[in-house]
């Protein structure tokens, strides 16, 4: 099939996050259990480095051309230099990093922990962190489009912040969806976000809080097949807007990726299903590519681990079935 490849030397373990960089559309980072982050280039399909870490790691997000960061299960953040390939530690939380995201806006990198806290790093000056913000709950997942910070915590607790005053949120809102969440990505034109739950649906929300806008959010089921008249149900693990149409794709633990028109609220395609669960997708900063980590997810527990396949990162070519239709 030549309108993907696979990436040669994966991670060994299950794949945490894929995550592409915001400038070089051929850059693309891999953030793995086997406590590696990865960076490839995925025009030459070769693994130009690869930084071991001491535990796993959850997370990870470039800030540049050649430098990253990684978020750790030891409760570390290190950048990583992308050029000379050396690791500096650059602080710490008190339990594990489960996402972050690099702010242009403000020149820091943001992570979110179990810890219940978020904290901002500014990599430019001699002692890191800036600021460090309590919250409610553990933090699962966060996104960022411009200066407009949406964290998704336990408990289905969302907060969201302009971070140019982080002393409150802006916003206090509950999931729209019954169950936990599992995945979360801003739109690219700043107007709301979707979020993903282990219960096979996806809700469209949006920022505005005026009942107009408010009466545009719904949710969906998919990830769902019925085998034998039995309903099956996966959960959504990762969702990902496309940056030119805004469009969106969900990859769910039944191996499928789809990509939605979230204002004709229609599926526009479904890809080939994949081997295994996939923990998560990215689009490049074109538009052109996709790139699609499969690995065991452990829905099943210690019993699936001896069926689970090996890691795998593919990389799409996507084309007009990622374009609106309207």
């Amino acid at each position: 099939m030549s309108d993907q490849i696979e990436l040669s030397s994966p991670p060994f373990d299950s794949v945490s996050q894929v995550r592409f960089s915001p400038t070089n559309p051929n850059h693309l980072l891999v953030a793995a259990w086997d406590t590696t982050v990865r960076f490839y280039d995925v025009a030459a399909n070769e693994q130009k480095a690869k930084f071991d870490h001491r535990a796993a790691v959850l997370t990870t997000c470039f800030s540049d051309t050649n430098h990253a960061y990684s978020g750790c299960l030891d409760a570390s953040v290190r950048e990583l230099n992308l050029e000379t390939e050396k690791i500096q530690h650059v602080g710490q939380h008190n339990d594990a990093i489960s996402c972050m995201n690099y702010s242009s806006e403000s020149n820091a990198v943001i992570t979110g922990s179990w810890d219940r806290t978020l904290r901002f790093w500014d990599h430019r000056s001699a002692s890191p962190q800036q600021l460090s913000h309590d919250l409610p709950e553990r933090v699962y997942h966060m996104d960022l489009t411009k200066n407009t910070l949406v964290v998704a915590m336990a408990s289905r607790m969302f907060h969201i912040y302009d971070i140019r005053k982080m002393d409150m949120p802006a916003q206090q809102r509950e999931s729209s969806l019954k169950f936990m969440t599992r995945s979360l990505a801003c739109m690219v034109d700043g107007q709301g976000y979707a979020t993903a739950s282990t219960e096979g649906r996806i809700a469209v929300e949006y920022f505005d809080p005026s009942p107009e806008a408010q009466e545009k959010k719904y949710a969906f089921k998919c990830h769902r097949q019925t085998i034998e008249d039995v309903d099956h149900v996966w959960p959504v693990n990762a969702l990902a807007f496309h940056p030119i149409y805004n469009t969106f794709a969900s990859a769910g633990s039944d191996g499928t990726v789809s990509i939605w028109d979230h204002k004709l609220k229609k599926r526009l395609r479904q890809y080939q299903k994949y081997k295994a669960a996939i923990p998560s997708v990215a689009f490049n900063c074109d538009g052109t590519r996709l790139a699609v980590g499969v690995s065991y997810t452990w829905d099943d527990g210690e019993e699936g681990l001896k069926n689970a396949e090996r890691p795998a990162v593919f990389v799409r070519k996507v084309g007009d079935e990622v374009k609106p239709k309207g």
